[in-house]
Order: C-alpha cells, then sequence, then structure tokens
C-alpha cells in the first residue's frame, strides 16, 4: 500500500481505539450500574458491540503490521504499475475511464480507485500505451485500449 493508504487506516485505528471504544466502555459502566446483568438487555447489547469493535481493531491492526509500503515513484514509468491512474477506452461501447491501481484500505469504487489486485487491475498492469487487452471478469470479457497512464500524487 501507498503511506497515504497507510495513514488512513492508522487514522481509522485511531478513532476506533481512542473515540468509539470508550464510549462503549462508558455504555458498559452505565448500564452495569443499573443492577441485575443477568436480565439487562442494555448492558448485553454494549458488551456485544464492544466485541465487534474489538474484532475490527485487531484486524486492522493486522493490516498495518503486515503493510508493506511502496514508493510509486519507484514503480517502471513506461508501462501500467502500481499507484498510476490508467485512461483506457472501453472498445464495447466506446467510452473513456480512468482508473488509479491502489492498495488495501485505498480503494473507493466509486471514484475509480481499485484494488491492484482486482482482476481488472491485474490485467491493466504490465501494459503500454495502445496496448488493447482482453481481461476476464466474473461478468464476462472487458475490451479495453490503452490511452495513458500517470502519476497523479506520488
Amino acid at each position: 500500500m501507498t503511506r497515504a493508504g497507510y495513514q488512513k487506516l492508522r487514522d481509522q485505528l485511531d478513532h476506533l481505539e481512542n473515540v468509539l471504544m470508550p464510549e462503549i466502555e462508558k455504555r458498559i459502566g452505565e448500564a452495569r450500574s443499573e443492577g441485575d446483568l443477568s436480565e439487562n438487555a442494555e448492558y448485553h447489547g454494549a458488551r456485544e458491540s464492544q466485541g465487534m469493535l474489538q474484532a475490527k481493531i485487531n484486524l486492522l491492526r493486522g493490516k498495518l503490521a503486515n503493510a508493506s509500503i511502496l514508493d510509486p515513484t519507484k514503480m517502471p514509468k513506461d508501462q501500467v504499475s502500481f499507484g498510476m491512474t490508467v485512461v483506457v477506452k472501453d472498445l464495447d461501447c466506446d467510452d473513456e475511464e480512468e482508473y488509479t491501481l491502489v492498495g488495501a484500505g485505498e480503494e473507493d469504487y466509486d471514484s475509480g480507485k481499485i484494488l491492484v489486485t482486482s482482476p481488472l487491475a491485474q490485467g491493466l498492469v504490465g501494459k503500454k500505451k495502445g496496448d488493447k487487452v482482453d481481461i476476464p471478469v466474473p461478468a464476462g470479457t472487458l475490451r479495453y485500449e490503452i490511452l495513458g497512464f500517470r502519476f497523479d500524487d506520488a
């Protein structure tokens, strides 16, 4: 992942640990003060929320611990690679589309940021300007011509 993607995950983890978890702990404390815990739905609901939040925290910690931060500027410049924005022409409907190849945690499909490990991205990686590619995806085959590529922020 890029440094920006790493920082995004780091910020998300910080929010979960330092904002949401204390709120849940406060709810548990308030529910505990109401007395009998065996029939206290508020207490059990808060404990369940705490468990799910802890699972998210553990997942993010694992991603961050296993992350490899890549510098897009050190990637090849003459072919599609990680961190690039690729401009393609859809050969089936004659539309131009842009995709930015990003790492885990950075994907945002609505804005065209796709995982570099996705079938679409894997079909584009290593291609050069002018190449025509057929990319098998679960919904069929995508046919593109590479119009260009660039690094936006490096």
